[in-house]
């Protein structure tokens, strides 16, 4: 049995379609890519940092601020990889999927954290941010895989903006909780009504993604069968079974 092998130029000709780095060299590991790679990493020190502060030495009045940090590390690295991809054309086909699945993970990462007390924002608004990322995510890929580019919507731009914003709030209000000027009723009610808000426009954003991309999805999901019309017969008339007085009259 022969061993098929590939040369070496069909091989850089199929990743030169994948990326073009900057420096010269062929490669999907980009600094876009890395910054999205660092962005998953980071998320789950959040929740461990908020569920364990005491066992690390971090104190319940310096908790908020090393939280704090973390987020806007998380929002900078979304911020730089999307800016470094366009600035330096390390736009990539893997870039794109994984940019929105690193959102979802940071974000739902945050949000999963605060169902923990003291904050305890309901776990079904967590799992409303979970689903509708699922379902855009993987329609997104299939269509990806099918050579389809669903376009993003304002609607999206604006719920990743909302759930950033509900994030920062939730913990700038953990500081006057550690301080005793915020009781752990008012903290749970304000930050409730803030992550239902965002869960609210994050099912109206993939209302509308779905609305806007429709054509494209139906023409992913919904394949006709043209096998069966391609091979259909049709019965060939008798013309010699004609009536006289139905033939032709001629001229």
């Amino acid at each position: 049995m022969k061993q098929k092998l590939f040369s070496a130029p069909r091989i850089d000709r199929n990743i030169d379609r994948i990326v073009q780095h900057p420096i010269g060299g062929p490669t999907i590991w980009t600094l876009a890519n890395g910054c999205t790679f660092f962005r998953i990493f980071i998320s789950p020190i959040f929740l461990f940092v908020y569920l364990q502060h005491d066992s690390l030495g971090i104190s319940t009045f310096t908790l908020p601020y090393v939280l704090l940090m973390l987020l806007g590390i998380s929002e900078l690295s979304d911020a730089f990889d999307g800016y470094i991809a366009r600035k330096y054309n390390q736009v990539t086909d893997l870039g794109k999927i994984l940019d929105p699945m690193a959102d979802s993970i940071s974000r739902i990462s945050v949000f999963l954290t605060f169902t923990q007390p003291p904050v305890n924002v309901p776990l079904v608004a967590v799992f409303i941010f979970l689903y509708r990322d699922s379902v855009i995510s993987t329609l997104r890929t299939i269509c990806a895989l099918r050579g389809f580019a669903l376009a993003a919507r304002p609607s999206g731009k604006m719920k990743a903006i909302i759930q950033a914003v509900c994030s920062f709030v939730i913990t700038l209000l953990l500081i006057p909780h550690s301080l005793g000027h915020l009781s752990d009723l008012a903290l749970h009610q304000l930050s409730t009504v803030f992550v239902l808000v965002s869960a609210f426009y994050a099912v109206y954003s993939g209302v509308d993604y779905l609305i806007a991309n429709r054509a494209h999805i139906q023409r992913v999901l919904i394949r006709k069968p043209k096998l069966a019309r391609r091979h259909q017969t049709y019965p060939i008339k008798d013309v010699t079974s004609v009536a006289p007085s139905q033939a032709q009259p001629s001229t």
